[in-house]
């Protein structure tokens, strides 16, 4: 990527078209008056008097659903800019434009901003107060502001700086006027964060990558927990119900490939070793020796035996998710199979014991099978190795 890529964000009518242009040197955005704005869709300008690209928003709306939708539309072109080939779009900073003169709207406006960008978790960011033509005001404002972001934690640590600008002369009456102030600022300081930020838009969207990698990989455990569910409950005795395993075999395979990783001479060992050390059969027998020196289970055989099966399905799609992520990463090769297996081992120890017993306790004979299902899948869920921001 040639220049870094600055996403301008605000309400409709703040004045981000003045301030592009005042930052290009040049008129290219169109400019307008009042609160509804002019610009509808996200436009890109280059210039050559800068080094960075600026991306103007759709500016948002004051109400509900103009202003979801607002937020919406750059949600996706932050997603969009995660696929293969959308490399240059990428943002590296963010510069929330909140206006001088409407203070009273500070903490919503920079809620909704912050939803809008909440894929870029550690983006830098500049607060630009437009606007800004009282000199009073301005600290009354960065105060505020400071206020705001440190209510919201999870995005304080990206605020650089705050700076008021008036971007275009502003004639106040007869004999006095505010001058331009403050672009040169916002420039030079936007150049100073914009190696961060290269390096913050990376690992964002990498962890982006990996959440959505994560979310369709425990679709899959789901799916296959459910399957397994309705297999158990039918009446055969558990330990010789090798039913399961051709299951089991899809659930690893699918979840490979939602990691990019290919079954093949290299990596043969690593697939086989997790079906091993996850067959039903000697993990289903600890289960179930376990399970007859508790006391008072009241559940029918076809109940208990759906609760195993599902767990040990869940407890193996939850390992696999784990030891592929790894790989996935770069952390673990193909060649680790001692640590695949501690791994996989653990997810089938005493704690896998305690919660199906928790499971146990949170079903009864009239519990349907995806409710059960669904529940298998909180208790694991709750205490996995990986889950989703």
């Amino acid at each position: 990527m040639e220049r870094g890529n600055v996403l301008v964000i605000g309400n409709s009518g703040v004045g981000k078209s003045t301030l592009i242009n005042a930052v290009l040197g040049e008129k290219k955005a169109e400019t307008g008056w009042g609160s509804k704005g002019t610009t509808d869709k996200l436009t890109i300008y280059e210039s050559e008097n800068i080094s960075f690209r600026i991306i103007d928003t759709v500016g948002f709306e004051p109400s509900f659903i103009r202003g979801n939708k607002a937020i919406n539309v750059v949600r996706k072109w932050s997603k969009d800019s995660a696929k293969e080939g959308h490399e240059d779009n990428k943002i590296n900073v963010i510069w929330f434009c909140v206006e001088g003169t409407s203070s009273k709207l500070f903490p919503k406006t920079l809620k909704d901003l912050l939803r809008a960008t909440s894929i870029w978790k550690s983006v830098p960011m500049i607060v630009v107060i437009t606007k800004s033509y009282s000199v009073p005001e301005r600290e009354k404002n960065i105060a505020m502001v400071n206020d705001i972001f440190a209510k919201q934690k999870r995005y304080s640590k990206n605020l650089r700086k705050i700076i008021p600008v008036v971007a275009s002369t502003f004639v106040l009456n007869d004999s006095a006027y505010a001058a331009p102030e403050g672009i040169t600022e916002l420039i030079d300081s936007t150049n100073d964060i914009m190696p961060e930020g290269v390096k913050a838009s990376e690992k964002d969207i990498g962890e982006f990558k990996l959440n959505r990698k994560r979310a369709m990989a425990h679709g899959v455990t789901g799916i296959s927990t459910t399957a397994a569910v309705i297999v158990g409950a039918v009446p055969i005795p558990f330990p010789d119900a090798l039913i399961l395993t051709p299951m089991e075999v899809a659930m690893v395979n699918a979840i490979a490939r939602i990691y990019g990783i290919k079954k093949n001479e290299e990596s043969n060992q690593f697939f086989n070793s997790i079906i091993e050390v996850g067959t039903v059969g000697a993990a289903a027998k600890a289960v179930i020796n376990a399970l007859k020196a508790i006391p008072g289970i009241n559940l029918g055989a076809s109940a208990l035996n759906a609760i195993i099966a599902g767990s040990i399905v869940t407890a193996l799609g939850e390992g696999t998710i784990y030891v592929f992520e790894q790989v996935y990463l770069g952390e673990k090769s193909f060649t680790d199979i001692d640590w695949l297996k501690k791994v996989m081992e653990s997810e089938l120890s005493s704690q896998f014991i305690e919660k199906v017993k928790t499971i146990i306790e949170k079903v009864n004979q009239d519990t349907d099978k995806d409710t059960i299902a669904q529940i298998i899948i909180d208790v694991f869920r709750g205490d996995s190795r990986v889950s989703n921001n």
